[in-house]
């Protein structure tokens, strides 16, 4: 055998790196639902449903191109349990000239899988990750000699570079950012078109009998699956989005609305974080509905911006940082992670409803996750490694190269600034603003202090003043702490003992 070709559970297409040039007289897929990846964190039962289904999927379709494929189930007899044990395993029986796999997309296989040459003697061949435009090299090359790293900067630089949405070197309407059109709320609810859904046929059933007996005990529920499992499923919700969403995405993006986290939103991270979409034909899609006028450039760019801008720009502020953004703590939070984040018990409602949310779907969309989740986390104090476990575990689209920089970066602001120019912090006005959970909630958004007020407009306060140190130099927060020093002193002394009765009820494990 000349090529051993690794194929890992996020790289499911056939235009990816590793598979460039296989011969299939002399080469052979190797393909395993490793037990080790599936439980090293308790991973939703969704997400596992997926994963197994898509890989299932697209063993088939390698088996269908007449390509040798080994392909190992999770409940098979013969599951090695490793990827380690599975690699050296098939070496042993088939003694390849080389192992071929693409570049992992965590720090921590990286490190394994760099091990293997001298570990199994063999040549491994690491190809480069195509999943994503941007060369990996290519942040670090970017932010060599710079004292801040701006997303907005690296992504200008890759529209110069691709030329999407661009006219000769200026960008196609003048702006290069159109966010500022992008933040609008419901004024009533609106008829949206409903997401793409699937029906389940015999392979991802089997999957999820698998993990319903498996992972029993996981977060989540398998109720009403519906995700694609396949290439050409990845590619019908791409085309539905352009089609019935996008024209509205741009205006209603960061918008939340009860009952429904679906929205505007393309759903395709995913699809995208597996390899059944790759970024490029993404966002020449996107493009192509605005000069077709199907789309407004609002809503066009503002998309193209979370794949080409903020999606590649996570990715290389990963491997650029790691491994010391795994254990960055800038804000010294200490706090064990709520109860509620598991069962969505809890009198706050915008919480309530993402975590159910959550719960169900294995999906909340950007402003869910950052500014209710998010920003609950960090004005309580939660610490990294308990929040990012809890992020990376419940969403069908989370590996730890996006999960890590967008909750300890961008929500905790553990990384002291690096990615975030200020904490993503609010009281619940901005909640109030872009969403209707308050109007159904327990607590009164309009009350600043007292048992019946809502408790991010004191724990905002709070948490300025447990970190006044950290933050009162800051630039952008100096508006915000002058505003703090004009409060008379006996409203300042009932939002602290506000907050700190609210943190210890937290700690007591009290419902909130």
């Amino acid at each position: 055998m000349d090529k051993l070709v690794l194929i890992l559970g996020d790289q499911l297409n056939f235009d990816m790196s590793s598979l460039q040039g296989f011969d299939s007289k002399t080469d052979k897929v190797l393909m395993a639902e490793v037990k080790a990846e599936a439980t090293y964190v308790k991973h939703h039962k969704k997400k596992l449903a997926f994963v197994f289904s898509a890989m299932r999927h697209f063993a088939l379709a390698v088996k269908d191109k007449g390509w040798p494929i080994d392909y190992y189930r999770y409940d098979a007899s013969d599951n090695c349990g490793s990827l380690g044990a599975h690699v050296e395993h098939a070496i042993k029986q088939y003694q390849p000239n080389s192992l071929v796999v693409c570049h992992p997309g965590e720090y921590r296989l990286l490190e394994e899988i760099s091990g293997w040459s001298e570990r199994f003697n063999i040549n491994v061949q690491i190809c480069d990750d195509n999943r994503f435009i941007a060369a990996q090299s290519f942040f670090s090359q970017w932010a060599e000699g710079k004292k801040q790293f701006r997303m907005e900067f690296f992504y200008r630089e890759l529209r110069k570079q691709t030329s999407i949405l661009m006219e000769g070197k200026q960008p196609i309407g003048g702006k290069w950012n159109y966010d500022a059109d992008n933040r609008d709320s419901f004024k009533s609810v609106p008829t949206i078109p409903a997401p793409s859904s699937f029906s389940i046929d015999n392979i991802t059933q089997e999957v999820i009998d698998l993990v319903d007996e498996e992972f029993a005990s996981h977060f989540g529920t398998l109720k009403g699956f519906h995700f694609a499992v396949d290439r050409e499923g990845a590619l019908r919700v791409l085309h539905t989005f352009i089609e019935e969403r996008l024209c509205d995405f741009g205006q209603y993006q960061d918008a939340m609305l009860e009952g429904d986290p679906w929205l505007y939103h393309s759903h395709i991270g995913l699809y995208l974080n597996t390899g059944l979409l790759m970024p490029m034909e993404v966002i020449q899609a996107a493009e192509q509905a605005y000069f077709d006028q199907k789309a407004p450039l609002n809503s066009v760019e503002g998309f193209i911006r979370q794949v080409l801008g903020w999606r590649e720009y996570v990715r290389g502020f990963y491997w650029h940082f790691m491994p010391n953004l795994k254990t960055d703590n800038y804000l010294n939070a200490a706090r064990k992670l709520p109860n509620f984040y598991w069962t969505a018990n809890t009198k706050m409602n915008c919480l309530s409803q993402c975590v159910s949310d959550t719960q169900e779907h294995a999906y909340a969309h950007h402003i869910q996750r950052l500014m209710v989740l998010g920003n609950f986390a960090l004005l309580a104090g939660i610490q990294p490694d308990e929040l990012n476990e809890w992020f990376l575990l419940v969403y069908a689209d989370a590996y730890e190269w996006v999960e890590l920089p967008n909750v300890s970066a961008m929500v905790l602001f553990a990384d002291g600034g690096n990615l975030a120019s200020k904490p993503y912090g609010s009281s619940g006005a901005y909640i109030n603003k872009m969403s209707n959970y308050c109007k159904n909630c327990h607590y009164s958004v309009k009350e600043k202090t007292g048992e019946k007020a809502c408790p991010f407009n004191y724990m905002y306060w709070h948490f300025l003043h447990r970190n006044k140190s950290k933050f009162e130099n800051n630039p952008r927060m100096a508006m915000i702490y002058r505003t703090f020093g004009k409060m008379d002193d006996a409203k300042v002394t009932r939002i602290l003992e506000d907050g700190d009765i609210f943190l210890q009820k937290l700690d007591n494990n009290e419902e909130v």
